[in-house]
């Protein structure tokens, strides 16, 4: 006579446990370190950092704190303060490529630039510094922006470079 009153457990033992399979339990996993990845890599915009700019050795090495930036969200202004032709475009379009959040070239006003110069508003040095060192002038060509207007309806981008003719040699 078969006990009915026993729970059918099929090939589990009494007291298993439901076990997920293998793949199950490695999607899981995946999708964890996924979005922990995501987590770490994208801080919130308040948060501060500190940037190490390496430079070569006849300059100085710089530790800047700033807000953590997206450099797609840096407006950078690109002028040609020399007589060559597209080199704003260019030296754009090179910007570009490395993500930073580039307006169309314009040529500068003004006399011709002998050497290129980097601006920066307010909190955007770090920027500033990158960029100039990304296009080959080097920390010594960063200023501070301070009112000056060197390309008409600038003022409100984060970065403006100005290039020299050390820049058009160069290109």
């Amino acid at each position: 006579m078969s006990d009915s009153s026993q729970p059918h457990h099929g090939s589990n033992p009494p007291g298993s446990h439901y076990q997920p399979a293998l793949s199950v339990v490695l999607i899981i996993v995946v999708l964890f370190i996924a979005a922990a990845f995501l987590m770490i890599r994208y801080v919130s915009p308040a948060s501060t950092s500190i940037t190490t700019t390496t430079l070569s050795p006849s300059e100085t090495t710089t530790t800047l704190p700033h807000h953590t930036v997206a450099k797609s969200s840096v407006r950078v202004q690109v002028a040609n303060g020399t007589n060559v032709t597209n080199l704003a475009r260019t030296y754009s379009q090179a910007l570009l490529t490395q993500g930073w959040n580039v307006l169309p070239g314009v040529n500068a006003t003004g006399p011709h630039a002998k050497k290129t110069i980097v601006y920066f508003n307010p909190n955007f040095k770090w920027a500033a510094i990158q960029i100039a060192n990304k296009i080959h002038v080097g920390q010594y060509a960063v200023q501070a922006l301070n009112g000056l207007r060197p390309v008409p309806g600038a003022s409100s981008d984060d970065v403006i470079v100005i290039l020299g003719h050390n820049s058009a040699n160069a290109g």
